[in-house]
């Protein structure tokens, strides 16, 4: 194959590292990608673009695709236009909609892992259940649920959408109907006729709401916050159109580049001027009056912050079904659970025979935190128990060679991610880069002046946003009430804070040296022929 062959001529085919003493073979390759979403397949392609073909993807599930493969439910649909939503290197001319629904968003990932040729880098149904620097060999040991591995870089793509949070509710393990979470929807459950009682009023929720609401027999659903919903501007894309997107690239590019203009005016009245947004305020209250004739009900459902504090949903099915009989809007979240009866924090009771939980994922405290132990032999979830902090949001101090795509505050408030995975993927290319370039074996590890620097920019410039002026409590704050999430500015500046890593913010570290007279015989061999080079170089 020629992808072999590229390998062969680089020098970088995978190689096996033979554990001293122990006579077991551990796989060592230049970089480990965890996750396969869209940040761990655009990662995969970077690499392959830079010439390297000795890594990895490391994906727990049985197929690709992150995010868009677990959320499955009813209704799954993206708020990002498909021509924006999608990599600027793998445009899709045949995006059927403006806004295309989860199953369009997985089978184009899919098809970015066929046309990049990245299926023999990706190992399925690979959990990463331990992540450990080695600070005498400078690399990572990979243990996984079907093995372990040696890593000179590790690259963490696992995103912040991938661990469902469920909330502690009392009494919720003597239910005795059906209980899941919206990413883990129960495709075997028959909703017809059922009770049903819906946590959540997130984007998950707005999206199941009408795709259920006139199969159940009845709807409850708990809010503990009303979001801000406004008119979704989807339609079909025309023939016409994608037989134009097909035969002239440059149509797709254009649209492309429209929508993320748009975009990026729109910012600075989230970042800068938030009282500018009472004008956009005013379509989301005329949006629910339009549907919801109800005084009460358009009371329950009309928030009291400001517009873009939580994130800004869209629909135009979402008030029609909460206005229909079926469904009843209880203002009060869940609060206990007393056999089949849910019972709300204003002490509202409801039978219900199925529970569906709209409640999030853990954003602020990413479960993969806990499963990495960097160089002072601390967790990364340790080292964050104050709060996320990345530089650049991608290198946290104290992890030398490991680097995060959507990491801490680079999350958007209006626009696409995939803006941010791209910019950050720059930077992951010229880390690689300079590792090359100092030559043998050697690692980054940023200096934690670098990363306070950093942060303490970002947080200063949030303290104008509506994320935080808002009046709201929303899940880009931590615990401690920090935005550890959204990036406080345009994807512009985005893209040119990541376009090369400094090494002033960076210390290089080399492996320690040993004295020939306390050296064993054999240490240091290996059957590694990247490791023996390394070391040569060294």
């Amino acid at each position: 194959m020629a992808e072999d062959e590229d390998g062969r001529q680089q020098g970088q085919e995978r190689e096996r590292e033979q554990e001293q003493g122990q006579g077991q073979e551990r796989e060592h390759v230049r970089v480990a990608v965890i996750g396969s979403g869209f940040g761990g397949l655009g990662a995969a392609v970077r690499l392959r673009r830079e010439g390297i073909t000795d890594f990895v993807v490391l994906e727990r599930a049985g197929a690709v695709g992150g995010t868009w493969r677990d959320n499955s439910y009813p209704g799954c649909a993206c708020d990002v236009p498909s021509h924006l939503y999608s990599f600027s290197f793998a445009p899709n001319p045949d995006w059927p909609r403006t806004f295309s629904g989860q199953e369009k968003i997985h089978a184009y990932l899919e098809q970015v892992a066929d046309t990049f040729r990245l299926r023999s880098h990706i190992r399925l149904d690979t959990e990463v259940e331990l992540v450990r620097w080695d600070a005498e060999k400078l690399w990572w040991e990979v243990e996984t649920s079907k093995g372990t591995l040696i890593a000179d870089i590790v690259v963490s793509a696992t995103g912040p959408l991938s661990d469902p949070k469920l909330p502690d509710i009392p009494g919720l393990d003597t239910f005795e109907g059906e209980v899941f979470h919206s990413a883990r929807w129960d495709h075997d459950y028959d909703l017809r006729g059922k009770r049903v009682a819906m946590i959540g009023t997130g984007a998950s929720a707005i999206q199941i709401v009408p795709a259920i609401q006139r199969e159940v027999g009845r709807l409850t659903l708990f809010q503990r916050t009303p979001p801000w919903v406004l008119p979704r501007m989807d339609r079909a894309i025309s023939k016409a159109e994608r037989w134009l997107h097909r035969q002239l690239p440059f149509t797709t590019q254009a649209r492309r580049g429209i929508l993320w203009g748009i975009r990026e005016l729109q910012v600075q009245a989230f970042t800068k001027r938030p009282n500018e947004l009472g004008a956009v305020e005013q379509i989301g209250k005329r949006n629910i009056a339009r549907a919801v004739k109800d005084p009460a009900l358009r009371a329950k459902l009309t928030p009291s912050y400001r517009i873009g504090c939580k994130r800004i949903l869209l629909s135009n099915t979402y008030y029609p079904a909460l206005a229909q009989p079926n469904v009843d809007v209880v203002a009060s979240g869940l609060s206990e659970v007393r056999g089949n009866t849910v019972v709300a924090a204003d002490g509202t009771e409801t039978e219900v025979d199925a529970i569906i939980f709209g409640t999030g994922f853990h954003v602020t405290d990413m479960p993969i935190a806990n499963r990495v132990v960097g160089a002072d032999g601390v967790t990364m979830m340790e080292t964050w128990k104050d709060g996320m902090k990345s530089l650049r949001g991608a290198t946290a101090a104290g992890f030398p060679n490991f680097m995060t795509v959507i990491g801490p505050n680079t999350g958007l408030g209006n626009s696409s991610m995939i803006l941010m995975i791209e910019a950050q993927l720059n930077y992951l290319a010229d880390y690689v880069r300079q590792l090359d370039v100092l030559g043998g074996r050697a690692a980054l590890a940023v200096r934690t002046s670098a990363v306070n620097a950093w942060n303490d920019k970002v947080q200063e410039r949030m303290k104008r946003t509506v994320w935080n002026t808002g009046g709201c409590n929303s899940w880009y704050l931590d615990e401690n009430g920090v935005n550890t999430t959204i990036w406080p500015g345009t994807t512009t500046e985005f893209r040119n804070a990541t376009r090369r890593v400094d090494l002033a913010e960076y210390e290089v570290v080399r492996p320690p040296k040993v004295s020939a007279a306390a050296k064993p015989a054999n240490a240091g061999k290996s059957t590694s022929r990247t490791a023996k080079k390394a070391e040569a170089g060294a």
